[in-house]
């Protein structure tokens, strides 16, 4: 599925699940058709439960609710809780479980990371955010930082096109199009407009496994003032890598903002092993230390930005279902920028060049390895193991003798 830049959208930058979670859920409860939802974490805490309340109101009332969560990342959600949505009518779909072994889980490789919420065909969001209670503030040390964008305008009719394409496949003599109800024929009469130029972009194992990698590549070389990349998982392909330190050696000022305080050490410790490299040709790098950080999101001189699920790593470049918005719009920009330059200003610590001289010894020869299989990764990912991934409906009819869902095919 291919899509097109589009004019006219309004966007709200939400920081964290103070902001987000809010605004999703009381869209939610105003939702009057249809609510379509992807998440690759939902939990059982209390954000799920406050999910889980609204998403039960929409469907009694009548409206069309469906989620899809991941096999992986929302493994753990019980028979019960998961009972209590479909009896009132929610249907969820889960992205390719996976049996555990061992009692863990081991189905790691190709996930649907993707963070979606589409109302009526009317208002969208998109980012990096999950359903759970660690994006909020008071969950203490382990709080994540992160960001998404609600989003209103004609950018939402393709973000809801695709949403819906994903859960109602292709039919015999009718297009899956044809099952739910049209934007108006005017165009988008009734939406609110903005000013912002869109485009939403996805990668997957099909036909799109590049797209969000291009748009960064391209966004980097374009650059002639200023780059923020604010990125939880830095760990990208060669091709990013050598564009960020040619754009820092023609005089833009590069800042990275990773992670400080990781949620997941072995990334903090594979991004340093690029440090040397990019500081070496003046890329500035911020570590951030007040909370893990889990955003993804990126901007370029004063027009590009861009918000989504899409962490610059081997798993999001090329194993993953992403979703990302690309946004051209000057005051969005601004935004976005005032925002990152806070987080520089206040909870991040600049790394001296001369601590990462120290110790190079040690260093250089891993790092040497890290950047051949950055640069040959795309060409390894064809021996990660390859399935055809099943989008599986949950049934809660047996679930009284069964405390988890039962699975049957869907697509």
């Amino acid at each position: 599925m291919n899509f097109h830049w589009r004019d006219g959208n309004r966007l709200q930058l939400l920081e964290n699940g103070e902001e987000f979670f809010p605004a999703v859920f009381d869209a939610i409860a105003a939702a009057k058709k249809e609510v379509l939802l992807e998440t690759f974490i939902f939990y059982q805490d209390k954000v799920g439960a406050r999910l889980q309340e609204v998403l039960i109101g929409a469907a009694e009332r009548g409206v069309s609710v469906d989620v899809t969560v991941d096999g992986y990342g929302s493994a753990d959600l019980s028979g019960d809780f998961a009972a209590a949505m479909i009896q009132a009518g929610v249907r969820i779909h889960m992205f390719d479980p996976g049996k555990r072994l061992l009692g863990k889980r081991v189905n790691i490789f190709r996930r649907m990371h993707r963070k979606l919420v589409v109302v009526d065909g009317e208002l969208a969001f998109i980012g990096g955010i999950n359903f759970s209670a660690d994006h909020l503030g008071d969950f203490g040390p382990e709080a994540k930082q992160d960001y998404a964008l609600q989003v209103e305008g004609p950018v939402v009719h393709d973000i809801h096109r695709f949403a819906l394409a994903n859960i109602a496949p292709p039919q015999a003599g009718r297009r899956w199009w044809q099952r739910r109800v049209q934007p108006p024929s005017d165009g988008y009469a009734g939406i609110s407009r903005g000013e912002a130029r869109t485009l939403f972009v996805t990668r997957d194992n099909n036909d799109h496994r590049n797209d969000i990698e291009q748009h960064y590549l391209q966004a980097i070389r374009d650059a002639r003032s200023r780059l923020v990349i604010a990125n939880a998982y830095f760990f990208p392909g060669y091709r990013v890598l050598r564009e960020i330190r040619n754009a820092a050696r023609r005089g833009v000022r590069v800042r990275l903002i990773l992670q400080g305080q990781p949620d997941m050490p072995i990334a903090k410790f594979g991004a340093r092993m690029l440090y040397n490299y990019l500081m070496n040709a003046g890329v500035e790098i911020h570590e951030y230390c007040k909370r893990p950080l889990h955003g993804k999101v990126a901007l370029a001189d004063y027009e590009w930005s861009t918000v989504g699920s899409s962490n610059l790593d081997p798993l999001s470049l090329s194993l993953n279902l992403e979703a990302n918005l690309i946004i051209r719009d000057h005051g969005f920009n601004r935004k976005l920028h005032e925002n990152l330059d806070r987080l520089l200003r206040e909870d991040c610590r600049r790394i001296p060049l001369e601590r990462i001289v120290r110790g190079f010894w040690w260093r250089a020869p891993l790092a040497f390895v890290i950047f051949h299989f950055l640069r040959h990764f795309p060409q390894l990912v064809g021996f990660f193991p390859v399935h055809k991934p099943k989008l599986q409906l949950l049934d809660s009819e047996p679930l009284e003798s069964d405390p988890t869902p039962l699975q049957r095919e869907h697509r």
